[in-house]
């Protein structure tokens, strides 16, 4: 997976802030490590402490999928729980699952045992490298959404949408063609290259095959720990944490016109389907990252979804992509988000046309929520 940035816009990924807790907040836990579950009572006092104490998220969410809830989500928590969390995805997701345990607990899945874990991480790891190698030739196009947001402040606007064709062959790889940018069509669109960079701004190659495989390969020595359970599209999904260290990691974060390049370690969250053994969705955060690099943090999140390509059959391809930087560089922090959808997967050899429904604005970035 290879992330580029291209002045005159600095480039990001998600910056992941550490965070010291007070002692006082580790007190708060501390008295609470009986297994019942949480009470709304409880649970709301923790969350009415996250916009002084961010780094309680992380307990919080540990304390819910250690215990589990004892109530459920009404409208008004979930907005509440929002405001407060800056609408942090994990704590959502671990209050889904949670509520899901609660008013189903007969059913509810448990995280596997370590035989368990092992099987579905083998069957996972060879389904996958599979799929890649029998990938077939296909176009699609990228819908994509780029905003912009000063120092950490993540206050997205948005600076541009594009269009880019891809087109995959399994020697080739990925090429892409720039087809329209702001709804204005590329004059030179007829031509495929490597990636997009003569847009400008931050781009990403490698979507399709790299960031699955590199998970994956031997060779990447991935460290993987059963974490959680979620439902994803009605699919029971285990949540693996993973980490790769930067010795093994194939991931390349390139920053300016002169293409200055290091590899990251990474590290973060894989759901693997519970039955089909196939991954539904990642969320990586790059780390180690030289200190005299003017990229200084990055994250992404894929999804993916079950395709089918007409006359070539049905396959697990990516659906979304958010890539989100931090950069410094002339006295000044920026970070940057790319908003990847991918549309109209189609034989390879399919013409890709530009229609009125590529420049609507489906998903623009989120505001970050105000405070209350």
């Amino acid at each position: 997976m290879i992330l580029r940035k291209v002045l005159p816009r600095l480039v990001a990924l998600t910056l992941c802030a550490v965070v010291v807790v007070c002692a006082s907040a580790r007190v708060g836990f501390a008295q609470q490590q009986q297994q019942t579950p949480l009470t709304n009572e409880e649970f709301l006092a923790l969350v009415r402490q996250l916009p002084k104490q961010p780094g309680l998220k992380a307990q919080l969410v540990s304390e819910i999928r250690r215990r589990g809830i004892g109530f459920t989500l009404t409208s008004g928590l979930r907005s509440f729980v929002a405001t407060k969390s800056g609408n942090d995805e994990e704590l959502r997701r671990a209050l889904e699952e949670a509520e899901r345990r609660f008013l189903n607990p007969s059913t509810a899945p448990t995280l596997p045992t370590e035989a368990e874990s092992a099987d579905v991480l083998q069957k996972t790891r060879a389904a996958t490298l599979d799929a890649m190698a029998q990938m077939p030739d296909f176009v699609v196009k990228q819908l994509i959404t780029r905003a912009y947001a000063a120092g950490t402040t993540q206050n997205w606007r948005v600076s541009d949408r594009l269009v880019v064709g891809v087109s995959y062959r399994v020697r080739e790889g990925e090429q892409y063609r720039l087809l329209a940018v702001n709804g204005v069509a590329n004059a030179a669109q007829g031509n495929e290259k490597g990636d997009y960079k003569e847009a400008g701004g931050a781009n990403s190659t490698g979507e399709f095959v790299s960031a699955l495989k590199g998970l994956f390969e031997e060779e990447s020595r991935t460290e993987f720990k059963p974490l959680d359970t979620d439902t994803l599209g009605g699919r029971h999904a285990i949540v693996y944490s993973y980490d790769i260290k930067r010795a093994n990691s194939k991931r390349v974060l390139i920053y300016g016109k002169d293409e200055r390049a290091v590899v990251t370690a990474h590290r973060g969250k894989v759901w693997i389907d519970r039955e089909k053994f196939r991954v539904l969705r990642v969320e990586s955060v790059a780390y180690d990252i030289p200190a005299d690099f003017p990229i200084t943090a990055s994250s992404e999140t894929f999804d993916y979804d079950w395709v089918t390509i007409p006359g070539q059959g049905e396959y697990l391809l990516p659906s979304r992509v958010v890539l989100v930087m931090t950069a410094a560089g002339g006295g000044r922090v920026e970070q940057s988000r790319n908003e990847i959808r991918f549309r109209n997967y189609q034989k390879f050899g399919t013409e890709l046309k530009i229609i009125d429904e590529d420049i609507v604005d489906e998903d623009a970035p989120p505001e970050k929520p105000k405070k209350p």
